[in-house]
C-alpha cells in the first residue's frame, strides 16, 4: 500500500484543493488528505469504497460505530446517514484516503457474470481489510492520472476492473445488491436520485413512489429498510446537511441558508437544525469555526 499511498499524498498536494477533498478527473473518485483530527462531519453518503492509507477515522449509522485505519476499507452500499471525523491525523503524518463512489451500471454488468456467494450481512457499513487487488486496480487508477491524455480512453476499463475486484472480494456479496435489474435497491436509489437533485422543492410521497414504481405502502417500507429514514426524513436530512454547508463555506446567514434549502419558517428550520446538529445554527457555525481554527 505504500505506492498507493505516495500516488495519493503526490495528487493531493498537488491539487488545486489542498487539504480536505480533492476530486480527481475520474469521475467519483476523490482524494482526502487532513493534517489534524476533524470536528463531526454529518452526511447522507452515497454507495462508496473508501481506502484508508494512513490516519484513522470514526464513523457512526444510527447505534452502528466503526473505527477503521490505515489497511482497512470502509464500505458503504446505500445511501444512509452517517456521522464520521477523522481520528488520527497530524502535519506529520496526515491522514490519507482513496474514495470511490461505486457504480451500479458497472456492477450490474459484472454481477451477470461472476458466481453468486451467499450472504447474511445485510449492513449497508461495514469495515474490512483492504484486499490486494482492490489495492493493486487503485493504484492503477491513480497512476492514470500522470497521464492526462490516458484518462477518456483507459478510465472504463481500470474502474471496471477495480469494480471486479471488489465484487469477487469480501465486499461483493453486498456490492452485488446494487446491481440486480429492477431489485428494490434499485427502485429505491431512482427516488433517492430525484430528492438529491430536487431536495429544495416539495415533492410528494406519492410522486416518489410512482419514480420508484411501487405502491405507496411499499415504497415506504423499502425506502425505509434500504436508507434508515423516511422519505420525509430523507429529504429534511438533505435540506438540513446543505445549510450547514452553505453557512459554514459560503459565509451564508442562517435565513438565507433556511430559504436556500426550502424552508418556508425560519423558527421551523432553527428548531429541526438543534435537533440534528445539537446546536442552534449560529452557535453550531460558530462552533465549528473554532474547532477548525483549533486544529490549524
Amino acid at each position: 500500500m505504500e505506492n498507493l499511498l505516495s500516488a495519493v499524498r503526490r495528487f493531493a498536494n498537488g491539487s488545486e484543493e489542498p487539504g480536505g477533498v480533492s476530486a480527481t478527473p475520474i469521475p467519483g473518485m476523490s482524494t482526502v488528505c487532513a493534517t489534524a483530527p476533524s470536528p463531526l462531519d454529518h452526511a447522507i453518503s452515497r454507495p462508496l469504497v473508501c481506502l484508508v492509507l494512513q490516519g484513522a477515522k470514526h464513523i457512526a449509522m444510527g447505534s452502528r460505530e466503526f473505527s477503521f485505519a490505515a489497511g482497512q476499507s470502509l464500505l458503504i452500499t446505500a445511501d444512509v446517514p452517517t456521522v464520521s471525523r477523522i481520528t488520527q491525523a497530524s502535519a506529520a503524518e496526515p491522514y490519507f484516503s482513496l474514495v470511490l463512489e461505486l457504480d451500479r451500471n458497472i456492477i450490474s454488468e459484472l454481477a451477470a457474470e461472476i458466481d453468486e456467494l451467499p450472504s447474511t450481512d445485510r449492513s449497508p457499513i461495514r469495515v474490512l481489510p483492504t484486499e490486494l487487488e482492490v489495492g493493486d486496480a487503485a493504484l492503477r487508477l491513480m497512476q492514470l492520472l500522470d497521464r492526462p491524455t490516458a484518462v477518456p480512453i483507459l478510465q472504463s476499463s481500470l474502474l471496471r476492473e477495480m469494480h471486479y475486484w471488489l465484487l469477487a472480494g469480501e465486499h461483493g456479496p453486498a456490492i452485488r445488491q446494487l446491481g440486480w435489474p429492477n431489485s428494490n435497491s434499485q427502485r429505491v436509489a431512482r427516488a433517492v436520485a430525484v430528492l438529491r437533485a430536487e431536495y429544495a422543492k416539495p415533492l410528494p410521497v406519492e410522486m416518489l413512489a410512482a419514480v420508484a414504481d411501487m405502491s405507496l405502502s411499499s415504497f415506504h417500507e423499502h425506502f425505509r429498510a434500504i436508507t434508515s429514514l423516511s422519505p420525509l426524513q430523507f429529504q429534511k436530512q438533505l435540506r438540513l446537511i446543505e445549510a450547514r454547508r452553505l453557512m459554514l463555506s459560503e459565509g451564508t446567514t442562517a435565513s438565507s441558508a433556511a430559504f436556500a434549502v426550502g424552508y418556508e419558517s425560519v423558527p421551523q428550520f432553527t428548531r429541526e437544525y438543534g435537533r440534528m446538529f445539537g446546536l442552534p445554527p449560529v452557535r453550531d457555525v460558530q462552533t465549528a469555526k473554532r474547532q477548525v481554527t483549533a486544529s490549524a
